[in-house]
């Protein structure tokens, strides 16, 4: 796991400290003393989270922070001298997750950094319990995307709900009435046969080839399920 993070200040004694914090907390420190060489820096290491200093050489961290956020969502705290709120809420504007204004504690630097990565994983977290995945199939219900064996599946929302449902609960029996009331609705008042119209569509559309270890199977006179093989 990568866990590099990025001090880019043109003072040595800021990037000394910093170094040495940063490395306590179990991180390591990649070192930039302008805003050239922390873009440079960046792309080649790729860090988990950027401190950067707004008045440095070259480019400032404004400038920093715009150039990397075409690419990238890493997260990116801003130090400066300035405590004016312009420049504040222009950092912030452009993408960064937070501010701190010399001269600072490098604790409290730290206590920011440990809250910002405890945001992000906590999002990769939530996210990550809206996915799905099963050999060659990952559902994604927050996106409403489907993909099988790395392609994109054309799916209406409806039949995503299905096989949601279906794949979130392998070898459970649904019946018809069962995934009309969870899909549909309690106040649903159609005929059950338009379950069987979707799982009709949704297995043409998923076309599960025989190398996948899952399918969706009827199970007669009661519903359907998503069946696993297991070697």
């Amino acid at each position: 796991m990568n866990k590099s993070i990025l001090i880019a200040d043109d003072h040595d004694d800021i990037l000394e400290i910093m170094q040495r914090y940063v490395s306590k907390e179990g991180y390591i420190p990649i070192l930039a003393h302008d805003g050239d060489e922390a873009i440079q820096k960046f792309n080649e290491y790729s860090p988990v989270l950027l401190l950067l200093d707004v008045l440095m050489p070259k480019k400032d961290g404004f400038e920093v922070c715009r150039r990397i956020r075409k690419d990238s969502n890493v997260p990116i705290i801003m130090i400066t001298a300035k405590g004016e709120d312009g420049d504040r809420i222009m950092g912030l504007d452009i993408g960064a997750d937070d501010y701190i204004v010399k001269p600072f504690s490098p604790a409290e630097v730290m206590a920011r950094i440990r809250a910002v990565l405890r945001r992000i994983d906590i999002s990769e977290e939530e996210e990550e319990k809206d996915i799905i995945r099963f050999s060659g199939l990952e559902i994604n219900i927050s996106t409403y995307e489907v993909w099988v064996q790395e392609k994109d599946i054309n799916l209406t929302k409806k039949e995503i709900e299905i096989l949601w449902l279906l794949a979130g609960n392998p070898g459970k029996v649904f019946s018809r009435d069962a995934l009309l009331d969870r899909v549909w609705g309690y106040d649903y008042f159609g005929d059950a046969r338009t379950v069987d119209t979707h799982i009709k569509r949704l297995r043409s559309k998923i076309d599960a080839s025989e190398t996948l270890n899952w399918d969706i199977k009827t199970v007669w006179g009661v519903g359907y399920k998503f069946e696993v093989k297991h070697d």
